[in-house]
């Protein structure tokens, strides 16, 4: 119903951040940081997602163009249901997503360390 609403606000966040960062560092002229490609990740990663589950729930009628968009939310026995869902499954979506996304940036780094251990060794 709305699960998607809580990975999208995620998304908003992060994208919020990566922007501020981006920002930063070309106003200092900073060396880029290689934390800000990955925040973009999960950006991607969460916009992605939001979208794929935006489709889902207009496919199944869940989401309309008109006001208040959200079906359950014109029912209020139905919007209890609504919030429930995006306190379990949106959280529980949203969580996975970016346990996902620190996997990915803890395979990266150890991908990164070890190039530069064997380019180290290959200067010698």
């Amino acid at each position: 119903m709305g699960c998607f609403i809580v990975p999208a606000t995620e998304a908003i966040v992060t994208t919020v951040v990566a922007k501020t960062q981006k920002t930063n560092e070309e106003k200092c002229e900073a060396k880029r940081s290689p934390f800000t490609g990955k925040v973009k990740w999960l950006t991607n990663l969460l916009w992605g997602g939001s979208a794929l589950l935006v489709f889902e729930h207009v496919w199944h009628g869940e989401v309309v163009p008109w006001f208040p968009f959200l079906t359950a939310a014109s029912n209020p026995a139905d919007a209890s249901v609504m919030l429930h869902e995006m306190a379990t499954a949106g959280v529980g979506m949203a969580v996975l997503v970016s346990a996902v996304w620190l996997g990915m940036v803890a395979v990266a780094n150890v991908i990164e360390k070890r190039e530069d251990t064997e380019g180290a060794e290959a200067v010698k």
